[in-house]
C-alpha cells in the first residue's frame, strides 16, 4: 500500500509541475519577456481552471504524503548498518585496573606553600 501511495504522489507531482508550467504569467519577471501577450488574447477561463487544479493537486499530494506515513513499516528497528560498527561492537574491551591504579584521578599533592611560593 505504501508503494502504491508513493507512486500516486510521484504522478501527482509530475502533473503539478506540468500545470504550473502551463499557467499564464501574472506579471513580475515574466511580463518583461512577453508575458503580457496572453492578456491581449483574453485567455482567463483556462487560468482559473489551472489555478484550481494547482490547489487540488497540491492538497492531494499533502494528504497522500501524510497518509503514507500510516502505512510505512520498517522491517528493522535500526535500518542503518555498517561493518565498522559491527566490528567495533565485537572489539569492546573493558578497562582493567591493577591494585595500584584507580578510575579516580590521583589526589593533588601540592600544599599551600607550593601554590604561594610562586609569587
Amino acid at each position: 500500500m505504501f508503494t502504491l501511495l508513493i507512486s500516486i504522489i510521484i504522478i501527482l507531482a509530475v502533473l503539478l509541475i506540468l500545470v504550473i508550467l502551463g499557467q499564464n504569467s501574472k506579471g513580475g519577471a515574466g511580463a518583461a519577456f512577453g508575458g503580457s501577450a496572453s492578456q491581449i488574447m483574453g485567455v482567463t477561463r483556462t487560468g482559473n481552471v489551472l489555478e484550481k487544479s494547482t490547489w487540488v493537486l497540491a492538497i492531494a499530494i499533502l494528504v497522500l504524503s501524510l497518509a503514507s506515513s500510516a502505512f510505512y513499516t520498517s522491517s528493522q528497528p535500526n535500518q542503518f548498518s555498517s561493518p565498522n560498527i559491527e566490528n567495533a561492537k565485537q572489539q569492546v574491551v573493558a578497562p582493567a585496573f591493577g591494585e595500584t591504579e584507580s578510575v579516580l584521578p590521583a589526589p593533588a599533592s601540592t600544599t599551600e606553600e607550593d601554590s604561594t611560593s610562586g609569587n
